[in-house]
C-alpha cells in the first residue's frame, strides 16, 4: 500500500471492496464538472476523484442518476476506507445540506434574489477535506486566480500521489508537504514567505497539534493563525471549502472588496474595505459562505442578465 510520507507515489488501488450508495439530496442538486487543478474529473454523466484515507487509496466517483437521485460509490482494499470515501464525496458535493432555509429566507432579496430563484441548485464546491482546502487557499493569498491554479498543478504533479490507471491525481498529505525545503515549495511559484507559512501550517496539522477535521475549529484556526502569512481569509477560505462552514466568508477576498464597493457606491470601480464587506454580508446570518457565492452569480450575470454559475474566489486583499 502507498505511504503518505512518499511524494510523488504511484498508487495502485486494489479492489476487494465496492460501495454504492443511491442519495436524494437534501436540496435540489445539480452535478458541476472538474476542478482547474484537475483533481476532480468530469467524464460522460459523472465525475471522479482519488482520494487517500489514511495511506489507502479510494477511487470514488458519483453520477447524476434519474429524477432527483445521485449514486456516490467508491472502490478500495478496504471497507472502511469505501465507507468514508462515500462520506467526503458526498460532503464535497453538499449532498446532505438542507438549503430550503436560506433560500425560503433570501430568494426575494434586494442583492441575491434573483440569482437565488434562477439557480436554486448553486452550492460551495467544497474539497474532501480541510488540509487541501488549506494548503490551496495558501496557493491564491494575492496572486491571480489562474496563476495559482497553475502553483496547486505542480505541486499536485511532483508531490501528490497517482493512479496510472485512471490518471487521477489525489493532492499530497501535510506529512509529505512538512518534509519539503521551503526552496522546494518555492519552485512550484510560491513566494518565500508563503513557502514557509505553507510547511510550518504542515508540520502542526501532520504532528497532530492542528487537527483541521476537529469539529472545535476555531482552535485549529486560532494556530494557524499564529504563522506568519496565515490570517483570516485563508482560515475563511479554509471554513467554507474544507470545513462546511456556511457562517463564514472570506471577506478580504478581491472579488467580494469590488463586488460590495460597486453595490455600496453605485461606483462601477469602487472597492469597500473588508470591514465594509464583513457589515455587507452580516445580514446573510450563518449563511455568509453560500450569499457570498450567489453574489458572485449575481456580479457574474450576462449582459441579458441571464445568470451563470460564478468563477472561483479570486485571491485575498
Amino acid at each position: 500500500m502507498p505511504q503518505a510520507a512518499i511524494r510523488g507515489r504511484i498508487t495502485a488501488v486494489p479492489v476487494q471492496h465496492e460501495l454504492r450508495v443511491d442519495v436524494r439530496p437534501r436540496w435540489v442538486f445539480r452535478l458541476r464538472g472538474g476542478t482547474p487543478d484537475g483533481l476532480f474529473r468530469r467524464g460522460g454523466d459523472g465525475v471522479r476523484r482519488l482520494i487517500h484515507v489514511g495511506d489507502v487509496p479510494v477511487l470514488v466517483g458519483a453520477v447524476q442518476a434519474s429524477g432527483e437521485r445521485v449514486i456516490v460509490g467508491a472502490r478500495s482494499a478496504s471497507e472502511a476506507a469505501c465507507e468514508e470515501g462515500v462520506r467526503r464525496m458526498r460532503f464535497a458535493l453538499g449532498l446532505d445540506d438542507d438549503l430550503r432555509p436560506f433560500h425560503e429566507a433570501f430568494r426575494d432579496d434586494p442583492h441575491i434574489g434573483r440569482v437565488v430563484r434562477a439557480l436554486p441548485h448553486l452550492r460551495v464546491r467544497r474539497r474532501p477535506n480541510a488540509w487541501e482546502a488549506f494548503m490551496w487557499a495558501v496557493c491564491e493569498q494575492l496572486i491571480a486566480y489562474e496563476d495559482a491554479v497553475e502553483i496547486q498543478r505542480r505541486i499536485v504533479r511532483a508531490l501528490g500521489r497517482s493512479c496510472p490507471a485512471t490518471g487521477l491525481w489525489d493532492a499530497p498529505p501535510p506529512g509529505v508537504v512538512a518534509a519539503q525545503a521551503p526552496a522546494r515549495l518555492q519552485s512550484f511559484g510560491l513566494t518565500q514567505a508563503r513557502a514557509v507559512a505553507l510547511r510550518r501550517a504542515a508540520i502542526e496539522v501532520a504532528r497532530g497539534r492542528v487537527d483541521l477535521e476537529h469539529p472545535d475549529h476555531e482552535a485549529g484556526w486560532r494556530r494557524l493563525m499564529a504563522i506568519p502569512c496565515i490570517g483570516e481569509w485563508t482560515v475563511e477560505m479554509t471554513a467554507l471549502m474544507g470545513q462546511g462552514r456556511h457562517d463564514q466568508i472570506p471577506a478580504g477576498d478581491l472579488g467580494f472588496v469590488k463586488l460590495v464597493g460597486r453595490l455600496t457606491t453605485g461606483h462601477p470601480k469602487a472597492r469597500a474595505e473588508i470591514s465594509q464587506v464583513r457589515e455587507f454580508f452580516a445580514r446573510y446570518g450563518e449563511w455568509k459562505g453560500l450569499a457570498g457565492e450567489y453574489l458572485r452569480a449575481a456580479g457574474a450575470s450576462t449582459p441579458s442578465g441571464a445568470a451563470r454559475v460564478p468563477v472561483p474566489a479570486g485571491t485575498r486583499w
